[in-house]
């Protein structure tokens, strides 16, 4: 760069006549920042808000993915907000999950706060303006913006929607079929017809396969390892019974929310402490869905315990319909290679395709690969620790919002923002500008941790990314991804006077 060009760039950065100044701004229009909008208006009606999204519209996940059948693997009563009662089926498809995020937009007039096509880039924190200044770059005109902000709330999910996980294969350049990502699903794609490999086993799969097979002449589950499968019906007995009750929606979404939460957590809590014992309720479910005499031991016995990864939801076990009904198989292998006709596994036989779809998951992406500076020094994630998994040490005015692997993602989206706003109050009440999260004298030498413990999670996303993001320690409040009965508990009662957060 020419000192002609640096002067143009230092003069842009200078320059505050375009520059939008709010008190918080929140990045991405998902669950989690639709969420989070909504308690910070509730909670601070006086203070002013962006939302930016990169999208060219509102839902995130449930905007980019559009596969067949794309639905939740979560139940809408937990994964809908606390404040917004779920009046549809227990799972419900992404178009309804969309309308559902509408109705939150229309009344709370969100909209005139959203800004689409705004990827942001960069963002650094001035000690001396005690304010960021967030940089975007505009989608659909390439225009570069800029904004200042007291606080910066990061919403914007935790993977790369442009840069889905893919692997390569020997062989796939001589198949002469297609090779589709569900994450970057043709919209004019026939399956009709059409012999389909679906490579994976988790939440993706199970949820495409009994959706493409309807049209598809076969469908075949090409597995390296089985996942674990959870059946429950569409919509739970509890609420066809109190909706023919004429009890109140907002009623009916309470004690709904409830049970569903109570029963994930006797989940969460066996898959600790009775692993053997799940296993068993979980395979004994699955028995009577299947084809008689189906290989169970082979093809859904998975080499983890109990929701080391998640367990895959099949609402009324349709991925086992399609078994039954012959629409669908399942082959458990690893790929050989490809072929000019499909692929061939390791045991030799040759599994023929029209069309291929990885279901191959996708990559994590830490704080949307924005680049942080704080007083001009870049951010490096790896060498920071995650407080109470909302801020980071060193980090000023900054917040993100993670969700459950287990339970319901928007079940922490509300337990976040309560705690956000608790420390926006801390901060009122000392007429504090800053507040840093900063390990304390007593934390020194603390043990860090790999921002996921294998023995507790190892789906294979996190296990990829573990070297690009940020830590964890040995002890509270610097330790992440609790179980929801857990953080219940602590985070509303988080003391926010015990020397982790510096305010100034």
């Amino acid at each position: 760069m020419t000192m002609t060009e640096q002067r143009t760039v230092a003069a842009a950065r200078n320059d505050k006549s375009d520059v939008e100044h709010v008190d918080v701004l929140i990045v991405g229009a998902g669950v989690s920042g639709i969420g989070a909008a909504h308690h910070l208006q509730e909670q601070f009606p006086d203070r002013s808000f962006v939302i930016l999204d990169a999208q060219d519209n509102r839902g995130g996940t449930w905007w980019t993915h559009r596969y067949p059948g794309v639905r939740s693997d979560s139940d809408l009563f937990t994964y809908g907000y606390r404040f917004k009662p779920w009046r549809g089926p227990s799972i419900a498809a992404g178009e309804e999950i969309l309308n559902y995020l509408d109705e939150v937009i229309d009344e709370d007039d969100l909209g005139r706060h959203i800004r689409y096509h705004q990827r942001v880039t960069a963002a650094n924190w001035s000690t001396e303006d005690r304010r960021w200044t967030v940089e975007a770059t505009r989608g659909d005109n390439g225009e570069q913006v800029r904004y200042t902000t007291n606080f910066l709330w990061m919403c914007q999910g935790y993977y790369n929607h442009a840069k889905p996980y893919q692997p390569r294969w020997e062989g796939m350049d001589r198949f002469h079929g297609l090779v589709v990502h569900p994450q970057q699903w043709p919209e004019d794609l026939d399956l009709a017809g059409k012999r389909v490999v679906v490579i994976g086993s988790g939440s993706t799969a199970s949820t495409l396969i009994p959706a493409i097979s309807k049209e598809a002449a076969h469908v075949t589950m090409l597995q390296r390892s089985p996942s674990y499968f959870l059946a429950p019906p569409l919509t739970h007995e509890l609420a066809v019974t109190l909706r023919q009750l004429d009890v109140p929606e907002d009623w009916t979404h309470e004690i709904l929310r409830r049970a569903y939460t109570a029963q994930f957590n006797e989940l969460a809590r066996m898959s600790h402490e009775a692993p053997d014992q799940l296993h068993e309720f979980l395979m004994e479910s699955m028995k009577p869905l299947l084809p008689e005499g189906f290989d169970i031991e082979q093809h859904f016995t998975p080499r983890y315990r109990p929701w080391q990864q998640r367990i895959a939801i099949v609402p009324e076990g349709d991925l086992f319909a399609a078994l039954r009904e012959g629409k669908a198989s399942i082959v458990t292998d690893t790929i050989e290679t490809f072929t000019e006709k499909g692929i061939r596994v390791s045991s030799g036989e040759e599994l023929e395709a029209d069309v291929v779809v990885s279901a191959t998951g996708f990559n994590l992406s830490v704080m949307g690969d924005v680049a942080f500076t704080v007083d001009d020094d870049p951010v490096d994630f790896t060498e920071r620790v995650t407080w109470r998994g909302v801020m980071i040490s060193g980090i000023p005015n900054m917040a993100y919002i993670f969700g459950y692997f287990r339970h319901s993602w928007t079940l922490r989206v509300d337990l976040v923002s309560d705690l956000v706003g608790r420390v926006f109050e801390r901060m009122q009440d000392r007429g504090a500008t800053m507040v840093v999260p900063t390990l304390r004298e007593e934390d020194a030498g603390m043990q860090l941790r790999p921002w996921s413990d294998p023995e507790n999670f190892n789906a294979g996303y996190v296990l990829r990314s573990q070297h690009i993001l940020f830590k964890q320690g040995d002890r509270e409040p610097w330790t992440h991804m609790l179980e929801h009965a857990q953080e219940m508990e602590i985070l509303p009662k988080a003391d926010l006077e015990d020397g982790s957060l510096v305010y100034t």
